[in-house]
């Protein structure tokens, strides 16, 4: 039986991307189905109000990146805060990257922010901070795509760091086996990030752009970090002994 995964946009793309690449649920649907675990998919733009109905399950709920700030006080960014936090009282697995990284962090007792590192953008290179059954296949280093200027600064008390770079020290983590994040983009591809690269190259500076663009002739493993992904939602822990 497929997994039925909920994803939560919360950004809409700039109108000269909407053509080529349509929206970031599309692009994690996209990466998705590159996956050897099946998945259905349902978007919801939570910036629109978009929500599930009550009657709906669903095996994960995904919050995607955005541009605004995960510390921002927009109405929808409070709305969206209230219902994970529902989520997360019932039980709920959820995934986040990016500006789901980071409100997760925040919602659940830790801090994101500002980063005083500046912007990060291109491709970044991770350690491996632990390792879990669902962490299949096995790196001992992790690339991921990035374009972020906030990062995560405390962690919840309850998270375990997966990826940290001296850039970004809590680039990845987990809380048990409900909530999985990633600051990296895996659903990005490179003409992507190059797209962003070239609209933001003024708020950037010169010298991180140009470090930028060089950086995308690395690979990434987007779709390593996907399989990650549906294995934690698939994956049911051992029950404890008595």
């Amino acid at each position: 039986m497929s997994l039925r995964i909920c994803i939560l946009e919360t950004d809409i793309l700039r109108p000269e991307l909407v053509d080529q690449y349509q929206g970031y649920g599309q692009m994690f649907q996209n990466l998705f189905s590159q996956q050897p675990i099946a998945a259905e998919f349902t978007v919801y733009n939570v910036m629109q109000g978009e929500y599930p109905s009550d009657d709906l399950t669903f095996d994960a709920y995904l919050v995607t990146g955005s541009k605004a700030d995960s510390f921002g006080t927009d109405p929808w960014i409070e709305t969206l805060r209230a219902y994970l936090l529902k989520r997360y009282e019932r039980g709920d697995k959820l995934l986040g990257v990016c500006f789901g990284h980071q409100l997760l962090a925040l919602l659940l007792g830790g801090k994101s922010e500002r980063a005083t590192q500046g912007w990060g953008v291109g491709t970044h290179k991770y350690k491996l901070a632990a390792k879990a059954p669902w962490m299949s296949p096995v790196r001992e280093e992790l690339t991921l795509l990035i374009s972020h200027q906030d990062q995560v600064t405390s962690l919840p008390e309850n998270a375990t760091v997966i990826a940290s770079s001296d850039f970004c020290p809590f680039a990845a983590y987990h809380i048990n086996d409900q909530v999985l994040c990633f600051q990296g983009h895996p659903e990005f591809i490179h003409d992507y990030s190059r797209a962003l690269l070239e609209i933001r190259q003024e708020a950037l500076g010169q010298q991180v752009y140009t470090k930028g663009v060089a950086s995308l002739e690395q690979e990434h493993h987007g779709t390593t970090v996907a399989e990650w992904m549906m294995r934690f939602v698939a994956h049911k822990p051992e029950a404890k002994a008595v």
